[in-house]
């Protein structure tokens, strides 16, 4: 059994009080690692540019921006995985809603990760140090969840497909995988709103890439919860940059109708079966499907808009090197660097032009690891798995 349905099981052997004292315990998971100044730091100086030049991101209803309809909760923000992907699309959507709201954090959303992300170095992008979690991301279990429930200076982002979302191939794109039922129960218990948040083009962030099972049960014996099988797999052998790699997808955010699932049932939380909260489940699920296909539908017949990205690039050719994917590499690093120089206050501007390029290689030489056919995967697996905590089965919550 997994930790979180470990946790699950527990949590509901006990009294109010006793899960009272354990949140309490557990509140430190507000503080560990996150950093808001890195996080406005990497909005401003990364996320913004990848949004307007590479993702060309677009938010979808979002002037009407919702309100808390309990203020001492927060929000529950659910949304679609892109399939077959690293979680570009969650980083777009975490540090645009960000930018929306101005940084303020009480309208913004705190991410709840799939635990392996933490727990591999490898899967932080470009190897940064408990990057998940400096930007506020916290682990997917059950008690964690709990506990965000009780912090009431940010909304939740949960993405209740899992790892599965992520891993369904592109042939099940925009299928729904079937639904956790931690933020049903969470919505129950609480009586707070789920904003669903249907994801488009974020399939194309790795297009026609597919899975085997077996396979995935060996990457994930080194933290990597699946594997990606397409012509890009074998090009990641020769680049190992490309591991990161997304594709320029328009990724389009659409704002659903607030769901209120405290509202689909006459019971009170404690009384409910789980066979209750598994149709309460089930019904949000086909609510979102609808809400997904209709979004697709309208905004999902050209994923890249190829023209749209070359017009749009033609404004910004000084940094085009680094607000395209194979730049990140660089970018991230080079961001990690100025931060750690201005003494954890926002950097306040990078100066990215064509030669910085260069000039960041030289300031930063393990970047070449990741320009290096199939060799430069030794230096990077090395960092990568340095002190890792690889375990089974901490994909996240139970279903």
């Amino acid at each position: 059994m997994a930790k979180s349905a470990q946790q699950e099981s527990k949590l509901q052997g006990l009294n109010s009080q006793q899960i009272a004292d354990l949140v309490e315990q557990n509140k430190h998971i507000y503080d560990d690692y996150f950093d808001p100044n890195y996080t406005i730091s990497l909005e401003k100086n990364i996320f913004d540019h990848i949004n307007k030049h590479y993702f060309r991101s677009r938010f979808i209803g979002f002037e009407n921006y919702p309100q808390r309809n309990n203020p001492d909760r927060p929000l529950i923000f659910a949304s679609n995985h892109s399939g077959m992907a690293f979680p570009w699309d969650a980083m777009v959507f975490g540090a645009g809603v960000f930018k929306m709201n101005k940084h303020d954090f009480y309208h913004a959303c705190r991410g709840l990760t799939a635990p392996m992300l933490s727990m591999s170095r490898l899967m932080h992008p470009f190897l940064i140090h408990h990057f998940w979690k400096r930007v506020g991301g916290i682990d997917a279990t059950s008690l964690n969840f709990e506990t965000l429930m009780h912090y009431n200076f940010a909304n939740i982002l949960i993405y209740p497909e899992g790892v599965p979302g992520i891993g369904k191939g592109f042939d099940k794109r925009y299928q729904l995988q079937r639904f956790s039922t931690s933020f049903v129960r969470m919505s129950l218990k609480y009586k707070t709103d789920v904003i669903p948040v249907y994801t488009v083009n974020g399939e194309y962030i790795n297009p026609y890439s597919y899975r085997l099972p077996w396979i995935d049960q060996l990457v994930q014996k080194i933290g990597i919860p699946f594997l990606p099988l397409s012509i890009m797999t074998l090009l990641i052998l020769v680049q190992p940059w490309l591991f990161y790699f997304a594709f320029p997808a328009r990724l389009t955010y659409v704002l659903g109708d607030p769901i209120k699932p405290y509202e689909m049932n006459n019971k009170e939380y404690d009384s409910l079966s789980q066979e209750e909260i598994n149709q309460i489940r089930d019904q949000i699920q086909t609510t979102m499907q609808n809400g997904l296909d209709k979004a697709v539908a309208e905004y999902g017949r050209e994923p890249f808009q190829w023209k749209h990205l070359l017009l749009n690039n033609l404004s910004n050719i000084t940094k085009i090197p680094f607000f395209s994917s194979p730049g990140w590499a660089l970018l991230f690093s080079e961001h990690e660097r100025l931060y750690a120089q201005n003494n954890g206050l926002p950097v306040k501007d990078m100066h990215l032009n064509w030669w910085s390029f260069f000039s960041i290689l030289f300031r930063n030489p393990f970047l070449i690891s990741f320009f290096i056919p199939i060799v430069g995967w030794i230096p990077i697996l090395l960092a990568g798995y340095r002190g890792h905590q690889i375990q089974q089965k901490t994909w996240g919550f139970e279903k």
